[in-house]
């Protein structure tokens, strides 16, 4: 928890103008979106664990650091969820199918994250990609908004996301690859040479499904998981050691750990700065949007 407390009053320390740790990308006016979003937020993922963290103790931590938006993510989110309303929080929960969007409706969160599975991580156990996904939320989410994650990494995933309905991006995998992200070199370099293909999904028989960077590690625990005669765990624990992923973040030994990343890698193809790929999404997006409205010929010229 201390570390938690410790990364929150850094990240307060680094900038005048703190941004949410999982960085969402609109074309709102930037006015506009300074004045209904806080300037700070935490996620907080809520995941099986053979010995799991004390997670109430995580939620406390957030709201005494005054933090005011959290995403929340995760198995049975209500006691975080209820614990971040009585502290005023705008609480953003990530979701992978609708029936799980509604169930947070109903605990009372302010925006919901659509997660395709495209995504890195976690990506549900219903293999729903994005463009139903993101339809089915418009249709059914009752005007609560929402933002689209997985598989997104440039302006023209940000003009279709907004086209079905959401009210911009969230990206994960392709802000590891620019020059701010404080991973090793040759992480970002493997994503820069990766294509769409090459990831991993692990742990679906203990309905954790899990997208992988694919290699040597991913790809002997997904031979574990599905030669095993036991069907125990355990026999794949220790591939998945999440000490050994961050090892790879680290000191760039690609193949020392497992470690998440999206099937968006293979639109990813260079490492810019944070600020020229949000400008150049931005960018994107609008000359996208554009060009299609453009196509659009008035009913009575034809």
């Amino acid at each position: 928890m201390e570390d938690l407390r410790k990364e929150i009053r850094r990240c307060k320390a680094m900038t005048k103008n703190p941004v949410c740790f999982t960085p969402m990308v609109s074309l709102a006016p930037r006015s506009k979106l300074l004045t209904l979003l806080p300037k700070f937020g935490v996620n907080l993922t809520i995941l099986p664990a053979l010995v799991p963290p004390d997670y109430a103790a995580y939620a406390r931590v957030i709201v005494e650091e005054g933090i005011r938006i959290v995403e929340t993510a995760g198995n049975n989110p209500g006691p975080v969820i209820k614990t971040f309303k009585d502290a005023n929080c705008i609480v953003l929960h990530k979701c992978t199918t609708i029936r799980h969007s509604l169930s947070a409706i109903k605990l009372g969160v302010d925006f919901l994250s659509i997660d395709g599975f495209e995504c890195a991580g976690h990506v549900g156990e219903s293999d729903i990609t994005n463009f139903i996904l993101l339809g089915r939320a418009r249709q059914s989410l009752n005007g609560v908004p929402f933002i689209a994650s997985g598989g997104f990494a440039d302006g023209h995933g940000l003009a279709a996301a907004l086209s079905l309905g959401a009210e911009g991006i969230n990206m994960g995998t392709r802000f590891m690859c620019t020059v701010e992200a404080p991973i090793h070199l040759k992480v970002k370099q493997a994503i820069v040479d990766a294509q769409e293909t090459d990831t991993e999904l692990v742990l679906r028989r203990w309905h954790n499904t899990t997208r992988l960077f694919k290699n040597k590690v991913s790809k002997e625990a997904a031979k574990v998981e599905k030669e095993s005669q036991s069907g125990r765990f355990e026999e794949v624990a220790p591939l998945m050691s999440g000490k050994r992923g961050r090892e790879v973040f680290i000191l760039g030994y690609i193949d020392f750990g497992v470690w998440t990343a999206g099937q968006v890698i293979g639109l990813i193809h260079d490492i810019p700065t944070c600020d020229d790929l949000v400008k150049r999404i931005e960018r994107e997006a609008e000359e996208t949007l554009s060009r299609t409205a453009s196509l659009m010929i008035p009913r009575q010229r034809l």
